[in-house]
């Protein structure tokens, strides 16, 4: 079935704050719209609305058929206690709630229903039907299949059993990119789907979203992704209050943003420079005029009439020329001036620069349950700029483990050079995760900060009173991560190690760090999936981990 959405001078926020208003969109079968924006702007609120979860606070969302099956498939940055990859994929799939809904329109069947009321025969035959839309009837038979091909190889019996609390961050997001595929959706709406995926992962789902019969609605901060993928943008500018539908690729969208910004902030000069002018010669004439009346009182005889009524005339046609300016003034069409947007700027501040052997791993083994990394010998050198990468659970993150000095070695050697100054972004954001508030996480780490510069620190990372008091583990994980690059522009490092820095940042943020980067001279260990930023950050040296070994491209 295809399905078209319309959303119809729709507003929507939380509490008494709007995000945004007055939007209307339409979601065609075959469009992929991208949702872009600053974090907060109100991307995955808009998906929730979209998808009924929340109320509009104004307007109206409708769809045609009114019975399409929509897929919201939200972040989840906790895996659920207690629930097993078939009950996973089952949620995300939305055969879970087809299934119960057949289930009640079931046992309805016993009970006939108060006069009046739906005939259950008609419920149960709808529950029905969308039960086998959802692909509920097989998709036990299909969940072992699209997992070993994403090189899970869970067997059927084992799919009930195994809970996702069990699996790593790589093994979960290849599970919720399985949900993904296995889903049978009308329309659907993707808050932040590339997130913890690898290469192989990234193009599996783009093939998933080019391949589309019905509509899509997406958030995303990676830019190849939407690139490659995207056949509109919705952009939410909550610095202008304002929104605007792109049509086009998202290479096309940044183009046209740029020239309608450089228009823009053209038209505003303009009119602010036509303004000043005119104010400008209107104060003039203004002090022209009061100079002349009071030169014609000063200097002319009471009986030199025919003087006094020169300079008189005078006086009135410099008033006259004030009075003209004014009104040109006042016919000015207004241009409102372009509001800048918050940007986060920053530096990753130095350290002196460390011993030239900043690590080396000898013949190193470590060995993580039935996982072995290694043997692998290899040296970091001062200054060196290494990019990682490779599949979800290869071992990117225990050789930086290793690297760092934070996981022993089982076999072989592993030693850290002298004077090396760590800063370091991991990706569970480690230091942001327990009971602590940001203040004092962060005051845990900068312990000769006075409270006053710390809270000043994390202003300029957005990071405001209303965060700063909160338990670390409670903020978003874009909000954990500027708290851990605040920490790299408060302390000198000479040793810089990034696991995954792009994730739940927003775009603007991603630009601002590969800038930081680009002026950053100390030694760079970076791992990330990020094909732009792959392109754009200086790299001298390339490593690729697969199956506990690594390979020098």
């Amino acid at each position: 079935m295809t399905a078209t959405l319309v959303a119809h001078a729709l507003s929507g926020g939380y509490g008494h704050r709007t995000l945004f208003e007055g939007l209307d969109l339409t979601v065609a079968p075959g469009d992929v719209i991208g949702v872009v924006g600053a974090n907060g702007a109100g991307k995955s609120t808009l998906l929730r609305l979209l998808a009924g979860v929340i109320a509009p606070q104004k307007g109206t969302v409708s769809l045609t058929p009114p019975d399409a099956f929509v897929g919201w498939l939200p972040q989840e940055h906790e895996r659920r206690p207690g629930e097993s990859v078939a009950a996973h994929i089952a949620r995300r799939t939305g055969c879970a709630q087809a299934t119960a809904e057949m289930d009640a329109a079931a046992a309805a069947l016993e009970h006939p229903a108060p006069r009046g009321g739906p005939d259950p025969a008609d419920v149960y035959a709808a529950a029905l039907e969308r039960w086998l839309v959802s692909g509920a009837a097989d998709l036990e038979e299909r969940i072992p299949v699209v997992l070993a091909e994403l090189g899970l190889p869970v067997a059927a019996h084992e799919i009930d059993g195994t809970m996702m609390t069990s699996l790593s961050g790589g093994q979960a997001a290849r599970v919720g990119l399985a949900a993904l595929l296995l889903s049978r959706f009308d329309l659907v709406l993707l808050d932040e789907p590339t997130n913890d995926l690898d290469l192989d992962g990234l193009q599996r789902l783009e093939a998933f979203v080019q391949g589309l019969r019905g509509g899509a609605m997406l958030v995303s901060h990676d830019r190849e992704f939407l690139s490659r993928c995207v056949t509109g943008v919705l952009e939410l500018d909550l610095a202008q209050n304002s929104h605007r539908l792109y049509g086009g690729g998202y290479d096309a969208f940044l183009e046209e943003r740029a020239t309608l910004r450089r228009h823009a902030r053209e038209q505003y000069d303009q009119f602010a420079a036509t303004k000043a002018d005119l104010v400008s010669r209107a104060r003039t004439q203004r002090e022209w005029s009061s100079q002349g009346v009071r030169n014609a009182l000063r200097k002319s005889p009471d009986n030199d009439k025919v003087r006094r009524r020169a300079q008189s005339e005078s006086s009135e046609k410099q008033a006259r020329k004030v009075r003209q300016m004014e009104s040109r003034i006042a016919r000015l069409d207004e241009v409102e001036e372009p509001r800048k947007e918050w940007q986060l700027q920053f530096s990753i501040g130095s350290a002196p620069r460390s011993s030239t052997v900043v690590s080396t791993l000898s013949s190193a083994v470590v060995r993580q349950g039935e996982f072995t990394l290694g043997p692998i010998s290899v040296q970091v050198s001062a200054g060196e700029r290494i990019g990682i990468t490779g599949p979800n659970g290869a071992g990117k993150s225990t050789l930086l483990r290793a690297l760092l000095g934070h996981r022993p070695v089982d076999e072989g050697t592993a030693a850290l050079g002298a004077s090396v100054q760590i800063g370091e972004i991991d990706q569970a954001r480690s230091l942001f995760t327990g009971p602590a508030s940001l203040a004092e996480a962060v005051q845990a780490q900068l312990p000769e900060m006075t409270p006053a510069d710390l809270r000043t620190l994390l202003a300029k990372f957005g990071l405001r009173a209303e965060h700063v008091g909160r338990p670390a583990a409670e903020l978003s994980p874009g909000e954990r991560t500027r708290a851990a690059l605040a920490l790299l522009q408060a302390r000198g490092v000479n040793l810089l190690v990034l696991d995954e820095p792009t994730n739940h940042l927003d775009l603007p943020a991603i630009e601002q760090l590969e800038q930081a980067l680009e002026s950053y001279e100390g030694t760079l260990l970076l791992v990330t999936h990020d094909r732009r930023m792959l392109e754009t950050v200086r790299i001298d040296r390339r490593w690729h981990v697969e199956e506990g070994q690594l390979h020098e491209r």
